[in-house]
């Protein structure tokens, strides 16, 4: 591994040039953020990762370090807007010798720049406030806060103590010192409270109740909110004592779900070949993978995760499972359309399709027309305004 000297010069300029790509794609656009970005060593944070492969077939992702590509093309890398693996099924990367992975889930990573600027400017923080950061992941963002708002006033909860132990050590190393703690974000943490904002860094299926009680009334909550099919996006709200309201972005990122709240291993139980009632389906298998319906579509069946295969040697059909309710629905091909078979204590192909044809009846908006209202009894999505259409998120 190069020494710090050997590697701070060049990364300097790295680091100037990646604000600018930043601030002219307008993603950097305080002075603060921007001023951040330069002092940050990223490479600190990620001193070795994974890419995904190009190679066809089976997804592979091949690690990256100063021995395996050189340290120019590696700290070259590291200071371009990309998102970056470090860690693969919440287990170690043995990096004495690192391996091609196949196979695997990422779990731990560093997120692209762009988006990471973007979200902090979102959170509106200014000096004095303390924010209450969950995920700490490799440390970056939290470093970037550090530099902007003191050490002090920043406080992260990260789930994996080997991730946490990483970030600690690249954090103090860089001179940063933030409150760090290992826990599950959807606690908070109480000690520390309160704070003017809270923002995670990892997708979350509802809004703890936590969250609610250790942020100040007319702080800002910056969080993604998804499902097991897909993410909704990001969404910020303002607390207003035990309830909070607010927006979703225009932009859909997609963080890794927290792992508190990850799908069960078991997709359900899968219908036999008579199971269930059979009608002609008004839309297919597409909505759950178009952007716009595959948003209402997860919003509509919260519990579903699909997967699509052939049967008995017929044609492929799409299976939606929902592993809480054990309904199900099939989609099977037929003549210039598709047939629904559904079963369960839930109609999910009902519930799907009514969502869409929402979404559609008003004018098939972006994500940014959808806002929470977040309460003690409930958290609901709407669309247009709290009195529009609605869909609860699950508790």
């Amino acid at each position: 591994m190069p020494t710090e000297p050997e590697i701070e010069t060049p990364a300097a300029g790295l680091r100037r040039q990646l604000a600018d790509r930043l601030e002219k794609d307008g993603r950097l656009r305080s002075r603060e953020w921007r001023a951040a970005v330069g002092a940050v060593p990223r490479h600190a944070f990620v001193p070795r990762f994974y890419r995904e492969s190009d190679v066809p077939g089976v997804t592979t992702w091949e690690p990256v370090t100063p021995e395996t590509v050189g340290q120019e093309e590696w700290l070259g890398l590291v200071y371009t807007d990309e998102t970056w693996v470090t860690q693969f099924d919440s287990r170690d990367i043995d990096w004495s010798d690192p391996q091609p992975v196949s196979n695997a889930t990422p779990t731990s990573s560093s997120t692209l720049p762009s988006l990471v600027v973007r979200m902090l400017d979102d959170l509106d923080v200014h000096e004095g406030m303390h924010v209450l950061e969950i995920g700490t992941g490799t440390g970056y963002s939290t470093a970037l806060m550090c530099h902007r708002l003191g050490s002090e006033a920043v406080t992260s909860i990260e789930t994996d103590e080997g991730v946490a132990r990483r970030a600690r050590e690249a954090l103090a190393g860089s001179g940063y010192t933030p409150h760090l703690f290992v826990g599950d974000g959807r606690a908070g943490h109480l000690d520390g409270a309160p704070y003017d904002r809270l923002i995670a860094t990892c997708g979350f299926r509802n809004i703890p109740p936590a969250w609610l009680e250790q942020v100040l009334p007319g702080g800002v909550i910056l969080t993604t909110l998804r499902g097991w099919m897909r993410s909704l996006g990001l969404v910020k709200l303002i607390v207003t004592g035990d309830s909070a309201n607010g927006w979703f972005s225009e932009d859909e990122p997609s963080f890794m779900i927290a792992r508190q709240q990850d799908a069960p291993e078991s997709l359900g139980v899968l219908p036999g070949p008579d199971d269930g009632t059979e009608r002609r389906a008004t839309y297919g298998p597409g909505v759950l993978t178009s952007s716009g319906p595959a948003f209402m579509a997860q919003l509509a069946a919260p519990d579903v995760r699909s997967f699509s295969m052939a049967v008995d040697g017929g044609p492929v059909s799409t299976f939606v499972l929902d592993s809480v309710t054990d309904s199900f629905a099939v989609l099977v091909p037929v003549d210039s359309g598709w047939q629904v078979r559904q079963g369960g204590p839930r109609r999910l192909w009902d519930a799907v399709e009514s969502a869409v044809a929402t979404w559609e009846v008003y004018g098939s908006p972006s994500t940014a027309a959808f806002g929470l209202t977040v309460s003690r009894d409930a958290q609901v999505v709407w669309l247009g305004n709290p009195n529009g259409p609605q869909w609860p998120l699950p508790s």
